[in-house]
C-alpha cells in the first residue's frame, strides 16, 4: 500500500465505513467491496485519517475535509439559533442520495473556522424515507433529522464515541420508548 498516495474520497468512505463496521459489519463488508478495497485498505486509511486528527501539526477539521473532499460543491449560509454558519456539502458515491456535510462557524479564527457537526444528510432534492412507524427504519435508510421529524419529539442522547450519535423516541405502534444508534449520522440500528 502506498502510504504517500494523497488521501481522497474513496479512504474517507472507507473511513466512513470504519466506524459503522462496529454495528453493521454486514453492510460495511459490502459496501467495502463495492469500493473495491480490502479489509487492510479500510484499516489504513482509518488509521492515516485519526493521525492527521491528532497530528500537533494537524490541519482544522475542516481544513482535513477540504484536503480530502476537494472543494465543496454545496455550500449555503445557515443559521442555527443565534450562531451563524455555513453548510458544506460533498457527494458520497457510496450512498448516492446523501451527502457529507460540515457545519463551520461563519468567521475564521487564528486557528481556522469551527466545526460544529460532521455527518451524513440527505441531498437537496432527493426524497427521504417513508417513515411511518419502527418497521420503516432499517439499517443505512435514514438520517438523524429525518428520524427526528418522523417520531417527534425525539431526544438527543449522548452518543458512545465521537461520530456516533443516539435518539430516544417513542413507537407510535406500541408507546415504547425506543433507541435509534447512528454513525456520522446514518441510521444503523433500533432497539
Amino acid at each position: 500500500m502506498d502510504h504517500s498516495a494523497p488521501f481522497g474520497p474513496l479512504d474517507f468512505q472507507l473511513v466512513l465505513l470504519r466506524r459503522m463496521a462496529d454495528h453493521r459489519p454486514e453492510l460495511v463488508e459490502e459496501a467495502r467491496r463495492a469500493l473495491g478495497a480490502d479489509a487492510a485498505r479500510m484499516r489504513e486509511a482509518n488509521r492515516r485519517w485519526q493521525a492527521m486528527a491528532r497530528s500537533p501539526r494537524g490541519r482544522g477539521a475542516l481544513a482535513r475535509y477540504r484536503s480530502a473532499l476537494g472543494p465543496p460543491p454545496e455550500v449555503e449560509p445557515r443559521r442555527i439559533g443565534d450562531l451563524a454558519c455555513e453548510s458544506l456539502r460533498w457527494p458520497v458515491p457510496l450512498w448516492p442520495g446523501l451527502r457529507f456535510e460540515v457545519l463551520a462557524s461563519a468567521g475564521g479564527g487564528p486557528g481556522g473556522r469551527a466545526v460544529f457537526n460532521e455527518w451524513l444528510v440527505r441531498a437537496p432534492g432527493e426524497p427521504g424515507p417513508v417513515l411511518g412507524g419502527t418497521g420503516d427504519l432499517t439499517p443505512w435508510s435514514a438520517t438523524v433529522d429525518e428520524v427526528a421529524r418522523a417520531f417527534a419529539p425525539a431526544r438527543l442522547l449522548p452518543g458512545t464515541a465521537p461520530t456516533r450519535m443516539r435518539l430516544a423516541f417513542t413507537d407510535p405502534a406500541d408507546g415504547a420508548e425506543r433507541v435509534a444508534d447512528f454513525t456520522w449520522g446514518l441510521l444503523q440500528q433500533v432497539d
